[in-house]
């Protein structure tokens, strides 16, 4: 996996955050072009990469009943961990964040175009 900042490989079959915290996978971090043709770069380490990202729901804490597995989620900029690299029971592996659910900003069935 190319480009990605995780902190730790963990195997693991069933994990699921405490109370209503939220794990997503496939979070965006590529560059994207506004309506207007403006590039915004995939870099946040910058003030041109600061933007909200969407991610894909991996599972949900147990007090969770807004948001269900497998819906998107835009999560306010920051407001994600450091990745975990997980390796699923099928040997593939997916790189896994937390997310507190007041920074979830919307959800949807699919991801959508921010801009």
């Amino acid at each position: 996996m190319k480009n990605i900042d995780y902190a730790h490989v963990v195997e693991a079959e069933n994990i699921r955050p405490i109370k209503d915290h939220v794990l997503v996978e496939d979070m965006d971090f590529q560059a994207q072009t506004t309506k207007g043709g403006i590039i915004l770069v995939n870099d946040d380490a910058t003030t041109s990469g600061i933007r909200p990202r969407w991610a894909k729901v991996y599972s949900i804490g147990p007090e969770q009943e807004e948001i269900k597995v497998d819906e998107w989620v835009l999560v306010d900029h920051g407001r994600w961990t450091r990745g975990v690299l997980m390796q699923k029971p099928d040997g593939t592996e997916q790189v896994i964040r937390r997310v507190d659910f007041k920074d979830i900003l919307a959800v949807s069935d699919k991801p959508t175009d921010t801009y």
